[in-house]
């Protein structure tokens, strides 16, 4: 199930451990799971309980976590036994103990309770009560806001993964071409994202898939809402389905969004989706390494305003190997004021929607950085799909 070579994960470590120098941080706490998946390779879906990997400057990584979930990191890392800690099922969702009591108790064994320890302060999975009981177990470390310093590692991919990415895409093409023929009038939402759904897991003949997030499929009026799965109501006639999917492979996730319409769309409709499928044209025309990401969202804004559209919020964001809740990798978006210099490696997902107050459509297209400009992981035509009502 190992998914890279050793040497792979020991370049990520290394340089981790460099921003880790850089920041004056001795063992890094990473609790993040695509973090942890990164490090090590760990891939169990154990993130409901509190769990870490500990990277010291001169040691590790060692995973902390429950005692149950060990067979899961022996089937998906190389961690030698030494590494593999498990605390016992008497520390989950107890009220009188907590995991991190027990996080503590390991690195104080190892000689850690009293080093720079870096944290990973504003994420989903170390939560306050996290903090609260490390810095009790721990009175004589001293804390350092690591958020986001594996994720800035990650932001230029490797071949391998660029590989996993565009197998990810193929995945993302065939889940909107399921939903393009699944959706018509009286079937119900809920069935057409089912059959997203097993066109996300079951892939290709050479690869399978798995689910990158929830898929949001808004209908009609709902459509103008962003972030909206899918419903049981029957789809209706003169109604836009927007359409958020994308594909997953190895955890390597690809956005992927078009919008479909039944019957014969409104003319404002369907010259928004021109103007949009012009918008994401230009703005892949400006990628190039040494653009700032800034640039692509001036590019992208600057067509959208010959018509006179504003959109305010990001249109972009870096994107790669996630988990649930979601597949950005919280590092350079593309919007106003963000100077990173783009490589060739890094991947995003550029988000061409728009909304009114009775309806939205979506045109979205994950893009990596190469040593000349741009290549999309899709091949679906950019386009409002229209099919009879």
């Amino acid at each position: 199930m190992k998914r890279f070579e050793a040497s792979e994960y020991a370049a990520r470590i290394k340089a981790t451990r460099e921003r880790m120098a850089k920041a004056g941080i001795d063992v890094l706490l990473v609790t993040c799971p695509q973090n942890m998946n990164y490090l090590t390779g760990y891939d169990g879906w154990s993130f409901y309980t509190h769990q870490i990997v500990a990277l010291a400057q001169d040691a590790g990584p060692v995973w902390i976590g429950r005692a149950w979930d060990i067979a899961c990191v022996r089937f998906t890392t190389d961690l030698p036994e030494r590494d593999i800690v498990g605390y016992a099922d008497e520390y989950v969702q107890a009220t009188d103990r907590h995991e991190f009591d027990f996080v503590a108790e390991t690195l104080r064994a190892r000689g850690w309770g009293a080093r720079r320890l870096g944290v990973e302060m504003d994420t989903y999975y170390y939560t306050a009560r996290c903090h609260e009981r490390l810095a009790a177990g721990l009175p004589d470390a001293r804390f350092v806001d690591a958020t986001s310093l594996v994720n800035w590692v990650r932001i230029v991919k490797s071949p391998q993964e660029i590989a996993y990415m565009e197998q990810a895409g193929r995945i993302a093409d065939l889940s909107v071409e399921a939903a393009v023929e699944a959706i018509a009038p009286g079937v119900r939402a809920c069935d057409a994202a089912a059959k997203v759904v097993a066109a996300q897991i079951a892939g290709t003949r050479d690869f399978g898939g798995d689910v990158p997030e929830t898929i949001m499929m808004s209908s009609g009026s709902t459509s103008s809402a962003p972030h909206l799965a899918w419903t049981d109501d029957p789809y209706r006639a003169g109604e836009v389905t927007a359409m958020e999917l994308g594909g997953c492979r190895h955890r390597y996730c690809v956005g992927l969004s078009r919008s479909v319409f039944l019957g014969k769309p409104p003319a404002k409709l369907g010259d928004l989706a021109k103007l949009m499928a012009e918008a994401l044209s230009e703005a892949f025309e400006a990628v190039r390494p040494g653009a700032l990401a800034e640039d692509i969202h001036r590019v992208w804004s600057g067509v959208i305003a010959r018509q006179g559209y504003v959109k305010k919020a990001r249109i972009g964001y870096s994107i790669g190997l996630d988990y649930p809740p979601d597949w950005g990798e919280h590092t350079a978006s593309l919007r106003p004021g963000d100077k990173t210099v783009l490589q060739p490696g890094m991947t995003f997902h550029l988000v061409g929607g728009m909304r009114e107050p009775e309806w939205g459509i979506q045109m979205t297209e994950t893009f990596r950085v190469t040593d000349r400009g741009h290549a999309s992981f899709s091949a679906v035509p950019r386009q409002l799909f229209v099919k009879p009502a």
